[in-house]
């Protein structure tokens, strides 16, 4: 398994031949107003050949639509139902994928759950409510990508179902690592990980290996966009299983090793 950090919630994924992209956003701005502080580690036109995108939900750091406009029709991408006929409405030949649904790439299965996320904020916006997280795996590799997600009871049981059940173990654990400040920590952890909560996700899982993202990518209204990873790298330093961490900055690829 080859994996590759773009930027923010963006990733490339080859696992048993097959190429995969998470969340693409290549733009240089979030919203046209929060600045991008690096570049995409792959520029968008240097992809290489991909099978599919997925997309976890529709907010702007996470589904761009330049994106979408070079990728679409070329590359599937699979969103969440109510995502993928909204997409669709406005040109884009998206496909579902709800939550306990499988769908079949080559010789990759991608299995879909529901996230903790709240995709839909100002009441008329339910169309983009649903949010996603995705397993994908083969015969010999697995690989879980969150999006965005808080944590809860229930953030383990799409790879408890999919692979402890059936005698395997999770390979890589690719989990968003964010920070708010003191007065909006709170509402924050209802819908996305801190650093402490991505730790205790990663030790959930049980994962060989954790790759965090959604960092060092945009420039933040409340906070700076290295706040996480300072406070992740802090906590990794006297972590049990830090050695088993691995920050890409972006551009910076992981080669994993099949499970002995």
């Amino acid at each position: 398994m080859h994996i590759t950090y773009i930027g923010h919630a963006t990733l490339l994924i080859e696992i048993g031949g097959v190429r995969i992209l998470t969340d693409p956003n290549f733009e240089d701005t979030l919203g046209g107003l929060l600045p991008r502080l690096s570049p995409p580690g792959i520029p968008l036109e240097d992809l290489p050949q991909l099978d599919a995108a997925l997309v976890t939900h529709a907010h702007a750091d996470h589904l761009s639509f330049e994106a979408l406009y070079h990728l679409t029709p070329k590359v599937p991408v699979y969103a969440p139902p109510g995502i993928s006929r909204w997409l669709r409405s406005r040109g884009h030949d998206f496909l579902p994928l709800a939550p306990n649904d499988t769908v079949r790439i080559a010789s990759l299965h991608v299995h879909a759950a529901a996230a903790r996320h709240q995709g839909n904020r100002y009441g008329y916006d339910k169309r983009r409510a649903a949010t996603n997280m995705y397993l994908l795996e083969n015969s010999g590799e697995s690989c879980f990508f969150a999006g965005d997600t808080g944590l809860g009871d229930t953030t383990h049981l799409l790879v408890e179902r999919m692979l402890w059940l059936r005698e395997r173990e999770l390979d890589v654990a690719l989990l968003p690592i964010g920070y708010a400040p003191w007065w909006k920590r709170g509402s924050f952890r209802k819908g996305h990980l801190t650093s402490e909560d991505a730790l205790e996700l990663f030790a959930r899982l049980r994962a060989r290996h954790l790759i965090p993202y959604h960092w060092g990518t945009f420039r933040h209204v409340t906070v700076g966009a290295h706040a996480a990873i300072s406070r992740f790298r802090h906590l990794v330093v006297e972590h049990p299983r830090g050695s088993d961490v691995r920050i890409l900055e972006p551009g910076e690829a992981l080669e994993v090793a099949a499970a002995a």
